[in-house]
């Protein structure tokens, strides 16, 4: 099989890099081997909310020029990582995905433990604070399913009432619900929303949420509604007649999941062929140096042809990485990567401090092509967390990375392919 692209790795990158060329004329397909980070999405696309020295970001773009050179945005460039940054809204708004935020001004999300984090683009189901201080109501209503666990009360309350919120915690009871509560491991967010996305359902667990309000100026529920349609919040927050805002919950993620899905839609919908549950086994290299095809598990003798390559497989998360006691390594390309030799500096004993190895990754020209032994090759793109270079849990960038790369990788393509014409 023949195609213009091949990207591997169906996460947030590759179907935004997939989108981008299809919908440009390309001929794509993403290899996709399983479920993406997306799945643990916290409801924000952070874009830069610390330095690596650990301080804190409140503009992102102005803050750029103080990354080391190594760092994705460094090596793209300030000014084509503004150009995407500002790009990216409109993105993924012309996909289907409503989001809040720019690039010049950080806000805070609410996490699932009732923590502020900064964060860039926010979902339409969740509220982004314009400080880490807010105080986000006078008297708040939080509302759990019963029997759900992933979703903590205790702590959201505790952290509201830490900003002068004060708090009333009631538990919502449902029938249809009883089914999942027989079985612990059936009771969590994505089967809770396949349920509550039928009409009748939420809207009947929006009046009891609407009958348990007293005096109370805020609502707060679970992001667990809204799987395949976003505007089921919204109209949840008509039934309630009150500000009601939802809450990220621990993993899986039904924002998140609805987001993949509706980025693969558009993907598929502008033409593209996504071969899910698939692995890339080999690839193959011309003489000069170029990849040619690939070969994935599924297909077997069946090899994949393309005139570029992208690859966006992740990191050790997904085994776009892998480490054995000989080093680190990609396994699909066996390309040229910016980590250390010394096992002692991958990491740190302790959990909750800066872990080397996150930063560990693919090296490329500021074309975003990659290298082996030094070579560059002009047709293996590298984008999102297959990158090396910067740490994204410290810094807080995972998500610009992915989108910002993946649109610059895509716009490389796209105007080689307009250099042939």
């Amino acid at each position: 099989m023949k195609f213009d692209t091949i990207i591997i790795g169906g996460g947030l990158a590759g179907l935004t890099c997939g989108i981008r060329l299809q919908k440009a004329g390309q001929k794509c397909a993403i290899v996709s081997a399983g479920q993406s980070a997306m799945h643990f999405f916290s409801g924000s696309f952070d874009l830069l909310c610390r330095l690596p020295d650990g301080t804190e970001v409140s503009n992102p773009v102005e803050d750029m020029d103080k990354l080391p050179e190594y760092h994705p945005y460094s090596v793209l460039g300030k000014e084509k990582v503004r150009k995407y940054a500002m790009e990216a809204r409109d993105f993924l708004m012309s996909c289907g995905i409503r989001t809040s935020g720019d690039c010049t001004r950080n806000t805070w999300r609410i996490t699932p433990t009732g923590e502020r984090k900064p964060s860039w683009l926010t979902v339409s189901d969740f509220t982004a604070l314009d400080s880490k201080d807010e105080k986000i109501a006078e008297k708040a209503l939080i509302v759990n399913i019963s029997g759900y666990l992933d979703f903590n009360t205790s702590f959201l309350a505790e952290s509201f009432e830490s900003h002068g919120t004060r708090c009333r915690v009631e538990s919502l009871k449902l029938e249809e619900m009883e089914r999942l509560r027989n079985n612990p491991s059936e009771m969590r967010a994505t089967n809770i929303a396949r349920v509550m996305d039928r009409d009748e359902i939420w809207i009947k667990a929006a009046g009891f949420v609407r009958d348990m309000i007293k005096d109370e100026d805020l609502v707060v529920l679970p992001a667990v509604f809204g799987l395949k349609n976003a505007e089921i919040t919204d109209r949840i927050r008509e039934v309630t007649g009150v500000r009601t805002i939802f809450i990220a919950t621990m993993p899986p993620s039904v924002p998140g999941i609805r987001s993949q899905m509706t980025l693969k839609a558009e993907f598929e919908k502008a033409g593209g062929r996504f071969l899910p549950g698939d692995t890339v086994i080999d690839a193959i290299r011309d003489e000069d140096g170029r990849i040619s095809s690939i070969c994935t598990y599924n297909l077997g003798e069946i090899r994949l042809h393309a005139d570029n390559f992208v690859l966006a497989s992740g990191s050790f998360f997904s085994k776009g990485l892998c480490a054995s006691p000989d080093g680190i390594y990609e396994p699909i390309f066996g390309i040229d990567l910016n980590c250390s030799d010394d096992r002692a500096e991958w990491f740190d004993r302790s959990f909750w401090k800066r872990q080397n190895y996150i930063s560990f990754g693919a090296i490329t020209d500021n074309h975003l092509n990659a290298s082996k032994e030094g070579k560059i090759i002009d047709n293996l793109y590298v984008i999102g967390s297959n990158l090396g270079g910067s740490n994204t849990l410290h810094e807080g960038c995972g998500g610009g990375i992915a989108l910002i790369t993946a649109l610059a990788a895509a716009d490389e393509i796209i105007g080689k392919m307009e250099e042939r014409r």
